[in-house]
């Protein structure tokens, strides 16, 4: 599915995926992990890859009864999420530097992420095993 690259389109994107999920009936826990890692990954892509331009992020989904497979593409500027270090959740809120947070809650709650540029397209790919 091709959707525009703004934050308003969260609710399409989730809907997505979460009908996908449903044919494999994932558990409601699974499904909020995966919900939230689509959401920090669609809103840094909504907010970040495009600047003013806008553009479109494409999304593709695939499930099976052990595995979850979502990867979001998308032509804006090249950026690898993955090769920033990982907050130092241990330091008091005010003393953290801004950003990183939500890759770092997507690596958690998902198995796999897997960042590649090709074509033009950024390209990420989570999993998660069931």
């Amino acid at each position: 599915m091709v959707f525009t690259a703004k934050v308003e389109q969260l609710p399409h994107v989730t809907s997505y995926i979460n009908g996908l999920l449903k044919t494999i009936r994932c558990t409601p826990k699974t499904r909020l992990c995966i919900d939230t890692a689509v959401e920090e990954i669609f809103v840094n892509i909504a907010n970040y890859a495009y600047g003013q331009s806008g553009g479109h992020v494409t999304v593709q989904a695939e499930a099976t009864p052990h595995l979850v497979t979502i990867t979001f593409m998308d032509s804006g500027v090249p950026y690898d999420p993955l090769s920033n270090p990982e907050p130092d959740i241990t330091l008091p809120a005010e003393k953290r530097s801004i950003g990183g947070l939500g890759i770092f809650m997507a690596k958690k709650l998902m198995d796999e992420l897997v960042y590649t540029h090709k074509d033009g397209q950024n390209i990420l790919t989570m999993k998660k095993y069931l």
